[in-house]
């Protein structure tokens, strides 16, 4: 059976005497029996109580400190051999004493310990400025030491891990959900009514006390299997706090199962107060309670499914994947593996696989750091943005500066170094020379169509209306007397349309006519009599100003028989209208469409317009038409920026391409965009009349002039650089 078995269930004491050749074990460390690795082979785990730290070890590991106390490396390696069926060599036992020493595990002796100590501390400690850079980044705050509470607390908190409760907490989810489907208008008026300065108060609130109640579900579960919680406290992650349980204890523990649930303890807390508090807040009566169960329902499912069962951080879903997969540092060892994966494709080096697993398990560990490489560095981004934002400027570019080198910058630039350090033997070996070579064509390659200009295309939503149309309206107090013409029907320029009439302007007129005869008779009346010649001036300006008033009110009785002022097709004529109706002013009677060409309007950022000029050619292919695809030559583009669209219909909300915020019932673009019409050349084969005489949304698609891919974003960083360089 051995040492090994006969000591599974017991804290081991390795401390050792002295050694000539290896150095000497602290006599505090434990090991602990752990569980069995995926390979069949048993574990045990090293523990360093000064710094409540573990370290899980092999057998072979295991096997080199159980003869320690020999000091021989040979002797090690020959004993084992000879005890057992591993074959270690004396390099094994170097690599451990290497292990031992890194990790402070080991006690430093002879003339040159001293100084040793003093150059590791001065390595702990760091310059006064990395010790403010690490502190910035990440910093921990021990806030209580909860162990002995927890210890009295456990019979009061034994009932919440029954079967029984869990029972009960999945029934009050169902009838809670239920609760929620049927009134999910009320429910989701209500997070909505949530969202103001008093409301994300509360929201904050309650998620400090979700958090705790959090944080409390790691240390009962944990404590439940015998593990000590040191400390509970907040960790700040660049000054963003973040409540933090001590449970480095669960490394004792050798089932991987029990360390599972301490690791799921704090979802599975928040999903419990999010099951009982969907159910409160569909029984209660409207008031406190019930919002206050809102908020802990809404702040545990969010906080849980956004923040804590993410594994690409390290959160609570982190540990429970590296539980599930029983992996310890699953980030650690899939970046590892996704490094060497990367340099065997550029370099073909040959080297060793960081640690061996099946093809299909490999595959998916390297995905998995490449998907956490993508998802931290959109993270740390964002980060970085907030704290430029949310600083002094000047300070604000500094710690935005130091978080894109700290976890973007220094990691590539740490791996470049490891690349350059293979260099001798990417020169040595002539198919690492090759595949190098290729890489950096590749590279090259990339980087160099990515900065050539391409001949492009710019693609933007537009609207296909005819040049020509004229809306008949009608004028004020207006009775309908003929229709003249119907619907559809083709009419040349200068043909009256429809005949109104308005009983006011009519008598108006009859009576400027008399006015004006009458005035005519007199000023001739006035010239044939000698006694009356001296009121002739009085007369011609009476005769005159009638005259005047007789043309105004004919000028107001054109609208009342209007006639085209192009050649086109009447459209839109109401089916219901007839003779002696009265409309309303300003009513729409019909609309004129033109026979001449169809024009396309269409708006263009910035960036967009400086590609295309007068003259360029274009192609519209409106929504919803087979076959419809229209020639197009540019023929006006605005030189200012338009500040209202006319109208919603290429706004982003409706289908279009802008971008756009309502303000004052109008559509405001976001950005600065360009009013751009085209005219077509001629109309597809099937576009008759009555389709051309409607507006449609289509898609416009521009050659543009030849541009490098990487000019848009260049221009957009440099914009962004002039706009933030004020101070």
């Amino acid at each position: 059976m051995g040492y090994a078995q006969a000591n599974r269930q017991r804290t081991l004491h390795v401390g050792c005497i002295n050694m000539a050749s290896l150095p000497r074990l602290r006599e505090e460390l434990d090991l602990l029996a752990g569980p069995v690795l995926p390979d069949g082979q048993p574990s045990w785990t090293l523990h360093d109580p000064e710094r409540n730290l573990f370290f899980r070890i092999d057998w072979q590991t295991f096997e080199i400190l159980r003869r320690w106390s020999m000091g021989d490396p040979v002797e090690i390696t020959k004993n084992i051999t000879t005890a057992t069926t591993l074959r270690p060599d004396v390099d094994d036992v170097t690599h451990i004493v290497k292990f031992l020493t890194d990790n402070q595990l080991v006690v430093l002796s002879g003339p040159q310990s001293a100084k040793k100590l003093a150059e590791r501390l001065a390595v702990m400690q760091g310059t006064p400025f990395k010790w403010l850079l690490h502190h910035y980044l990440f910093f921990r705050v021990p806030l209580w030491r909860p162990d002995g509470w927890l210890q009295r607390m456990l019979p009061v908190v034994a009932p919440l891990y029954t079967r029984g409760f869990l029972l009960l907490t999945l029934l009050a989810l169902l009838v809670g959900l239920t609760q929620v489907i049927r009134h999910s208008e009320v429910f989701f008026t209500s997070l909505v009514d949530t969202f103001t300065f008093n409301g994300l108060l509360a929201y904050g609130g309650t998620l400090i006390v979700v958090k705790l109640l959090h944080e409390l579900g790691h240390a009962f579960t944990a404590k439940r299997f015998g593990c000590r919680i040191p400390a509970i406290g907040v960790a700040f992650l660049v000054l963003f706090p973040m409540a933090y349980t001590d449970t480095n204890e669960t490394w004792r523990l050798a089932d991987r199962w029990q360390r599972l649930q301490v690791s799921i303890a704090g979802i599975a807390t928040e999903l419990m107060i999010a099951a009982w508090a969907t159910l409160a807040w569909g029984l209660l009566p409207d008031g406190e309670l019930r919002g206050l169960a809102f908020m802990l329902a809404t702040t545990s499912w969010i906080a849980t499914v956004m923040i804590n069962a993410s594994p690409f951080l390290r959160f609570d879903g982190y540990f429970i994947l590296s539980d599930l997969l029983d992996m310890p540092n699953l980030h650690a060892r899939s970046f590892a593996l996704a490094r060497w994966r990367l340099r065997e494709w550029l370099f073909a080096l040959g080297e060793p696989k960081p640690e061996h697993f099946s093809a299909r398990k490999q595959f998916w560990l390297i995905v998995f750091a490449w998907i956490t490489w993508v998802y931290r560095l959109v993270v740390f981004l964002g980060i970085a943005l907030l704290v430029y934002y949310f600083f002094v400027k000047i300070i604000g570019i500094f710690l935005f500066v130091v978080e894109i080198w700290w976890f973007i910058a220094r990691p590539i630039t740490h791996e470049f170094n490891e690349w350059r350090g293979r260099l001798p033997d990417i020169k040595a070996n002539p198919y690492s020379k090759r595949r190098g070579t290729l890489s950096v064509l590749l590279f090259a390659g990339f980087v160099a169509l990515f900065f050539v200009p391409w001949p492009g295309r710019v693609v933007a939503s537009g609207l296909l209306r005819p040049l020509d149309v004229w809306t008949v309206f009608a004028p004020s107090g207006a009775q309908v007397e003929t229709l003249l013409h119907e619907e559809g029907e083709r009419l040349a320029q200068g043909t009256e349309i429809i005949r109104l009439h308005s009983p006011e302007l009519t008598a108006r007129h009859k009576a400027a006519v008399a006015r004006v005869e009458s005035t005519r008779w007199q000023a001739a009346a006035t010239g044939l009599d000698a006694n009356a010649r001296n009121q002739l001036q009085v007369a011609q300006q009476q005769y005159a100003t009638a005259y005047a008033q007789l043309l105004e009110i004919q000028e107001q009785l054109l609208p009342y028989a209007p006639v085209t002022p192009f050649a086109g097709t009447l459209r839109d004529l109401d089916p219901d209208l007839e003779s002696g109706q009265w409309l309303a002013e300003r009513e729409k009677i019909a609309v004129l469409v033109g026979d001449g060409p169809l024009l396309v309007e269409t708006y263009l950022d910035e960036a967009a317009v400086k590609r295309i000029s007068s003259g360029d050619r274009a192609i519209f292919i409106p929504d919803g038409l087979e076959g419809g695809v229209f020639t197009l030559s540019v023929r006006n583009i605005d030189a200012d920026a338009t500040r209202v669209l006319p109208d919603g219909m290429l706004t982003a909300q409706a289908g279009g391409h802008i971008m756009t915020r309502a303000s004052q019932g109008e559509h405001v673009p976001d950005g600065s965009f360009f009013r751009v019409v085209l005219q077509t050349d001629e109309r597809p084969a099937g576009f008759n009349d009555e389709l051309a005489s409607q507006a449609w949304r289509g898609k416009v698609i521009f050659r543009a002039d030849a541009e490098a891919p990487a000019t848009r974003y260049l221009r957009n960083i440099m914009a962004v650089l002039v706009r933030e360089s004020g101070f």
